[in-house]
Formats: C-alpha cells, sequence, structure tokens
C-alpha cells in the first residue's frame, strides 16, 4: 500500500485498559512480584489500583512500570473498595474478595450503582457467598469473604461479559475445581482475552464452547508489556479514514489479544486501506467513506459507536446490529448516539439491538456526552468533518485517555 501522497501520523495511543485491569488482579493474587509495563494510567484503572491496593496488594510505580506484589491467592482482610466509575472493578474485585476470608463494602458513583450486578450477585450465591447488593441490585455490595466453592455454576451472560470474566479471573483461588456455565454469552472476544492472561499468570483452564473448567492452582508472577487500547485507536483509525490522511498505531499488532482489533475489518468496509503486521496497524482513508451494508458488532460493541459517528459522511446508510447489550453500559450508548446524531439534523432508525444511520449533512449542535468517555470520543471523530459540534463535557474521557483531546489535535488539528 502506498501511502506517499498521504499526511501520516503516529498515534500515541496508551495501554489497554481491559488488559491493564485484569492483569492488575491477577498479579495481586499470584505469588511473587509482577512487572507491568506501560499500564493504562486513567480515572478507571487507577480506581481499580487502588481497589487492589485495599485489598492488600501494594502497587509500586517506577518509570512508569506498575510492581504488584502479590498476596500469593486471595484477600484476607475486612475493609471497603471505592469503585468510581470503573464497572470492572465492580464486577471483578468482589469474586477476589469472596475467595478470601473478610467483610468487604463494595461501592461507587451514581453512574456505577445505576449498573446491574445481578447475574453475578446470584452466582455467587451459588459458589456459597454470602453477598447483600444495594436497594437497585447492584453497588452498594456487601461481599462476606468465606472462601469460593468449586462446583458447577451457571451464568447468565447475556447482558455482559463481565460477569463471566469476573469468575474466571478468581476461578482457581476456589476451594476445588470450578466449572463455569456461560449462556448467552455476549463480547465473547474479552473472554478470549481473559484466558490468555490468566495462563500467562499460570492458570490451567480449559474452554469447551460455553464451558470453562478452572482448576484450583492459583496464579504466579510475571512480567508483561500492556499492548495500546484498540478500542481507544478505532477513534485515530476512522479520523484518518475520514480525513483521508494515514495513521499507525506502533504496538498493536497482528498478535493482539484484543477482540477491538477487528474494527478494522469494518473501516476497510467503508473503503479505507488497513495494513497489518506483528509490529502494528496503519490505515489509510478514503475521505469519502462508502455505505450501504450491515455489519454485526456485537462482538466488538465498543466500537460501534466510532462507526455510527462516522456513518453520516458515508455514500449509502449503514446498518449496526446485535448491539442490545450496549445500552447497559456507561449509558444506553444506542439511545444517546441516536439522539446526538438527530441532533446534529441527522436520520437515524433505531432498534432494540440495531442502528441504522443515514448519510447526511450535520448542523452545528452540542453533543450530549452521558458522562460517556466513548461518546466523546466517537462524536470527536466525527467533528473533524462536521462545523459547529462541540462536546458538554469533554473532560469525561479521563477515563480511559485523560490525553486524549491533546493527542487528536496534534494529529488532526
Amino acid at each position: 500500500m502506498s501511502t506517499a501522497t498521504l499526511a501520516a501520523g503516529v498515534a500515541r495511543i496508551p495501554g489497554s485498559k481491559s488488559i491493564t485491569n485484569r492483569a492488575l488482579l491477577l498479579a495481586a493474587a499470584a505469588r511473587g512480584t509482577t512487572r507491568l509495563r506501560a499500564p493504562l494510567v486513567s480515572d478507571d484503572t487507577v480506581a481499580f489500583r487502588q481497589g487492589v491496593e485495599a485489598l492488600g496488594a501494594p502497587v509500586r510505580e517506577a518509570d512508569g512500570d506498575w510492581w504488584v506484589t502479590g498476596l500469593g491467592g486471595a484477600p484476607l482482610r475486612t475493609t471497603s473498595v471505592w469503585c468510581e466509575d470503573a464497572g470492572t472493578a465492580a464486577r471483578f474485585l468482589p469474586v477476589f474478595a469472596a475467595a478470601g476470608q473478610g467483610d468487604i463494602l463494595f461501592d461507587g458513583s451514581a453512574q456505577l450503582r445505576a449498573r446491574p450486578l445481578h447475574p453475578l450477585a446470584d452466582a455467587l450465591r451459588r459458589l456459597g457467598v454470602s453477598v447483600v447488593p444495594g436497594p437497585g441490585g447492584g453497588l452498594p455490595l456487601m461481599v462476606r469473604g468465606r472462601g469460593l466453592d468449586g462446583g458447577d455454576v451457571h451464568l447468565d451472560s447475556s447482558s455482559s461479559s463481565q460477569y463471566l470474566t469476573g469468575l474466571l479471573l478468581s476461578a482457581p483461588l476456589a476451594r476445588e475445581t470450578l466449572t463455569i456455565h456461560a449462556h448467552d454469552l455476549v463480547s465473547g472476544p474479552y473472554i478470549d482475552m481473559t484466558l490468555a492472561l490468566m495462563r500467562r499468570f499460570g492458570a490451567d483452564v480449559e474452554r469447551r464452547d460455553g464451558t470453562f473448567r478452572v482448576r484450583p492452582e492459583g496464579y504466579l508472577a510475571t512480567d508483561l508489556a500492556v499492548e495500546p487500547d484498540a478500542s481507544t485507536a478505532s477513534y485515530f483509525f476512522a479520523a484518518a479514514a475520514v480525513t483521508g490522511t494515514t495513521v499507525l498505531v506502533p504496538g498493536l499488532g497482528a498478535d493482539s489479544l484484543q477482540g477491538d482489533l477487528r474494527f478494522l475489518e469494518v473501516l476497510a468496509r467503508t473503503g479505507a486501506r488497513v495494513r497489518m503486521t506483528a509490529a502494528g496497524a496503519e490505515v489509510s482513508g478514503p475521505g469519502r467513506l462508502r455505505g450501504g451494508f450491515t455489519v454485526d458488532m456485537g462482538d466488538i460493541s465498543d466500537t460501534f459507536m466510532t462507526l455510527a459517528a462516522v456513518a453520516p459522511l458515508a455514500d449509502a446508510p449503514i446498518t449496526i446490529t446485535g448491539i442490545g447489550h450496549a445500552r447497559l453500559k456507561e449509558s444506553d450508548r444506542i439511545a444517546a448516539v441516536a439522539g446526538n446524531l438527530r441532533a446534529l439534523g441527522i436520520t437515524v432508525a433505531e432498534g432494540p439491538d440495531r442502528l441504522t444511520v443515514h448519510p447526511g449533512t450535520s448542523e452545528p449542535a452540542r453533543i450530549a456526552c452521558h458522562r460517556d468517555h466513548r461518546i466523546a470520543m466517537a462524536f470527536s471523530v466525527l467533528g473533524l468533518r462536521a462545523a459547529g459540534l462541540t462536546l458538554d463535557d469533554p473532560a469525561c474521557v479521563s477515563k480511559t485517555f485523560p490525553a486524549f483531546h491533546d493527542e487528536f489535535a496534534r494529529l488532526f488539528g
């Protein structure tokens, strides 16, 4: 692929939030000290790190790396954990606490309190754990840790893969082998990531379709380099596509653990030129996007907003399906995206698990971010081609990428 005539840029994408937070828990549970190289430092990962430290695993920072001294098992203390806005903290750390000994209260922001936890709480009860959720069935959540039983447990995974990930991450700390039957699993690539990281820390885990068998052999410390965040990279790849430029993201290569890198396959359908090597990923844009297709983004739903936000620039409608579970994220993301596009004068058809966006010229409007970092970042891409588009809460990007606006302006401003 020749890019000689295009303005080129190397995007400085921070580490993966999903990898950072999973690795923090695994390191905290491991025997020994783990080095996490170039982890993401953002609101969500700092909240998760503070949660791990509250549970007894100290984290030391040196030259941009985090050194985590593992507990060699589950926590042994009574304390409280403030999860802030971090859904991963509220869904991963309670299982870790349940595997140990002690009463631990989990709480978070009003936004996080509104997000469901009942599938996880139900599964923990079936594993012999006493859990007391808040009035809405979520946070604040009291976990009375007395250890996790093994055996078989069935888990409703239709609304989020994070419940399954929470159980899997702490399953090696159970008393006996744990077999989890996950029903109607969404966002499957995140489970692939979880399993790969568990094995990196020495776990013995088997998967057969939707059934997972984990032996209680614990974890060993390791040295792990955190790759750039593929979800965050999607905004820079899409920006290259709509501006007719080229963006390279080093370190996000063909062997990535992150399923959201499959967003590049979707961009290719719009006419973008994609080049993937072991060293990184590069996108060159056509400027005018090609539409007229339907795409199931259920497995990469964190990137559906990126496509939806730039779809008005295509030459034909684009329909996105399989994203019903996105209504239960930081915001009802389908409704939020549809509402913002309509405010811009774009024709949108919305269904329970789908969105169709028609081509159109945007009118000036103020985007309602709903304190959702991904809405702010996705509509920033459209703002490159839509005059008068502003964000009501640009600072909400600090949840995953505090320097987003600076880096975006450096490349495209």
